[in-house]
């Protein structure tokens, strides 16, 4: 099957080019990167987790979301997903990659990864970690793959695939689960200990990865024949309306919590991500339009009419989409760092060659994404032929 993905347009080959081409834009800053050490970064001791990690930690939501379509499909029978089940497989497989390469760069010495597997510590979060992402990897292909192959050839897929699908169904919440006990685990940082952090990530994950399905969805109805289904696309609709309304309210939760108890380690987190903190808030504004375009987003979905018209939704599912990465891929790390357990408030910003490079590993997956629908999409339209 693939060579489904060396076949297609001018317009396809310009995407692929252009993809490789940022690709190996970031690349080069990798390699001073590598060459110079994390010096290049914007990180530093008081914050030792950085772009990287927060990209990270956003991406393996939108992988674990994959279980939005696999859970009803294989679960409860709802035979309608079945259109878009491979589509949601693949974008956990680009996503997976994505995140297993952002923690690569954040290695200065990228090869010490091995160490893990070296000299296992089944007391580390973190090597747990690395095996349910893997793991999840391993699962999104086999699975996808095999089942787009039997489809094409009208078979029935083999029982070992079925069961591995309803393994990959709690193993999805793992993988964020496990990347939330990463954060919830330190105690040092009031930002993050908290018992519903592991919550709040599924929820944020299951607002942003289907809404960015649905858009996907979209994108592939226009530009090819398949089309994934305009009941298939408001079920998930529905599924982000729920998750981002969740979101909203886990993340009052938090604020009544932390400042009704007036505890001031975990209210210095807070103040400085919405008011500023010692003459310094240069997130302010974005956490203030995260937190009011995630809440409006939540109210608009609500709105059946709304929600039906797809131009509105794919507006909504992209202010969903923004507004989760501004609260997960940016918020969530750095206010857990600022201050620090000294009271210092130390900010943090990203230097250009760490974003050229976060650009680049996205670069990276939004590539692999588009070969791998490449080759479902043209399956699709054979079949359907």
């Amino acid at each position: 099957m693939l060579e489904k993905a060396l076949v297609g347009t001018k317009r396809y080959y310009g995407l692929l080019a252009i993809l490789a081409g940022i690709f190996a834009l970031g690349f080069f800053f990798y390699l001073k990167q590598l060459n110079f050490g994390l010096g290049i970064t914007g990180m530093g001791r008081d914050v030792s987790w950085g772009f990287y990690i927060s990209q990270f930690t956003y991406l393996v939501g939108v992988a674990a979301s994959a279980v939005m379509v696999v859970l009803p499909y294989y679960l409860h029978n709802y035979k309608a997903f079945g259109r878009v089940t491979i589509l949601g497989e693949f974008l956990a497989v680009a996503a997976v990659s994505m995140c297993v390469t952002f923690v690569l760069v954040d290695m200065g010495r990228p090869d010490r990864v091995f160490n893990v597997f070296k000299y296992p510590t089944p007391g580390s979060v973190m090597f747990w970690d690395i095996i349910v992402l893997n793991g999840y990897l391993i699962l999104n292909i086999l699975i996808g793959w095999n089942v787009l192959e039997c489809e094409r050839h009208s078979i029935a897929p083999p029982k070992w695939v079925r069961f591995l699908s309803y393994v990959s169904i709690p193993w999805a919440v793992s993988i964020h689960t496990v990347t939330a006990f990463l954060y919830a685990g330190l105690p040092g940082r009031g930002y993050w200990l908290t018992a519903i952090l592991a919550p709040r990530f599924l929820s944020s994950a299951f607002a942003a990865g289907p809404a960015l399905l649905i858009l996907l969805c979209l994108l592939v109805r226009k530009v090819s024949k398949f089309d994934p289904g305009k009941e298939q696309i408001q079920s998930l609709a529905k599924v982000v309306t729920y998750a981002t309304l969740i979101n909203v309210f886990f993340f009052f939760c938090e604020v009544f919590t932390v400042f009704y108890s007036q505890l001031p380690d975990h209210m210095a987190h807070f103040k400085y991500l919405f008011v500023g903190l010692d003459g310094k808030g240069q997130l302010v504004p974005l956490m203030w339009f995260s937190i009011v375009g995630m809440t409006l987003a939540a109210l608009f979905l609500v709105n059946p009419k709304l929600r039906k018209n797809e131009n509105t939704l794919a507006a909504l599912c992209g202010l969903v989409i923004i507004t989760t990465w501004l609260d997960k891929g940016l918020g969530l790390m750095t206010g857990g760092f600022v201050p620090n357990p000294l009271e210092q408030v130390t900010e943090y910003w990203p230097t250009m060659p760490e974003a050229i490079i976060a650009l680049g590993i996205w670069a990276m997956g939004f590539l692999v994404l588009t070969l791998l629908y490449k080759v479902a999409v043209s399956i699709k339209e054979e079949i359907k032929a």
